[in-house]
């Protein structure tokens, strides 16, 4: 039977000495949700609170939080901290909560990424109760983590809360609810995880509702993956979203957005920075299935390659372009890992 770490033989609480052991890099991602009204998310999106900017005010004070977290939890150690970066992202009446922490050290950043998430939630709370006070924080939740002699862990049930709650439909080539399928365990080495990555300057302002990275992430919940996002970011900072989203190399990284003609869409040249190799009839066949029902889509200069072990696949930002990338990445996707893993080498047939 485990024993808990955190109490000696006489059942006393105690600090963990953790001076043996070995110096590694060490990153957590936690996660939570304000349930809240739609009248606040539509405020708070347009950043028309009565208080001052609100995502800007809870992000400061996650990361304060974080930084704090020796203090305010009383057997954890103090961490030099390298990182911590908070996200927000939105449901119909939901404000998602995604923080990551990293050091490099001998013991983990859970707790500082958990921290860093409800002290933004609990501002959030405080900046919102004017209009709200009955507004929720739940689920505050550790989602992955890696580092130390455990190396990389990953929350089974992952996939991403915002896509159940926005019920898109199901896989498009899958009769079955992906809401019924069974999650992999998270014991499980081969366990495959994906991140959701949306290029849009509209949604990370605030000022428009993305309706592709829940749909994807649902999606990729239904396969079997463990999933984090949608992260979203604006066009300009999209190399910095896909940076984020490889840093715990992840089996799988699928965009949406940002892969037009126009100034700003830059996700095709930020992806090509991190690949090691293209896979150009893949993304062939996604602008040819989407040209066939829809010319312009013909414009699309999305790409898809490998970055290390971690397939990377740019779709379009239209909600047709995702679905048309599904429909050609499902039937793709188990070989595909299994290559890029070493494995599911080609039959001669």
């Amino acid at each position: 039977m485990s024993e808990l770490s955190h109490v000696d033989r006489e059942g006393r609480a105690r600090m963990v000495d953790v001076s043996a052991k070995t110096d590694t890099t060490r990153i957590a991602v936690a996660a939570g949700e304000l349930q809240t009204t739609a009248e606040v998310v539509a405020l708070v999106r347009a950043d028309d609170m009565p208080k001052a900017d609100v995502l800007s005010t809870a992000r400061i004070a996650g990361i304060a939080g974080a930084k704090k977290t020796s203090e305010l939890i009383p057997l954890c150690h103090q961490l030099a901290l390298s990182s911590v970066t908070v996200e927000f992202a939105f449901t119909d009446t939901t404000i998602t909560i995604e923080a990551s922490a990293k050091t490099k050290g001998p013991t983990g950043v859970e707790m500082e990424a958990l921290t860093a998430v409800a002290v933004a939630g609990l501002t959030l709370h405080d900046m919102v109760k004017a209009v709200d006070p009955a507004a929720t924080l739940n689920g505050v939740r550790l989602l992955t983590k890696e580092g130390g002699k455990h190396g990389h862990w990953v929350r089974a049930d992952t996939g991403n809360q915002v896509a159940q709650s926005l019920a898109v439909g199901p896989s498009p080539l899958a009769e079955s609810d992906p809401q019924q399928l069974t999650p992999h365990a998270v014991s499980n080495p081969e366990a495959r995880s994906a991140v959701v990555l949306v290029a849009s300057t509209g949604a990370a302002a605030g000022s428009r509702i993305d309706t592709t990275g829940p749909v994807l992430t649902q999606w990729l919940t239904g396969l079997g993956f463990s999933v984090r996002g949608p992260l979203v970011y604006a066009d300009a900072e999209i190399a910095v979203g896909l940076a984020d989203a490889l840093r715990l190399t992840p089996t799988l990284v699928i965009t949406t957005g940002g892969t037009g003609a126009s100034p700003t869409d830059a996700t095709p040249e930020a992806t090509l920075a991190v690949i090691d190799r293209e896979l150009p009839g893949v993304a062939e066949a996604i602008r040819q299935r989407g040209t066939a029902k829809f010319p312009l889509a013909a414009l699309s200069r999305g790409v898809a390659g490998l970055a290390g072990r971690s397939v990377i696949a740019n779709l379009p930002g239209s909600p047709g372009g995702v679905q048309d990338g599904m429909a050609v990445l499902e039937p793709l996707l188990d070989h595909l890992l299994a290559q890029v893993a070493g494995g599911g080498k080609h039959d001669n047939q």
